[in-house]
């Protein structure tokens, strides 16, 4: 299993691109950390997550 925001998934073996393409996150708006490193963007469509994986999504917001 992997935990994602702190939520385990069953999102083993599919790239990150996929994940979030699945989940509907806005890419634009988004950092990845997988297991205490930043994922760059460039690295989304070939870094696959693997079991055992702690994943932290964060969406930005802007305001004022």
């Amino acid at each position: 299993m992997v935990k994602i925001n702190g939520r385990e998934t069953d999102a083993e073996g599919k790239t990150l691109m996929e994940y979030l393409k699945e989940t509907e996150y806005p890419l634009r708006r988004i950092a990845v950390e997988c297991n205490g490193e930043i994922v760059v963007k460039t690295s989304y469509e070939t870094k696959v997550i693997c079991d055992g994986d702690k994943i932290e999504i964060v969406s930005f917001v802007g305001g004022g």
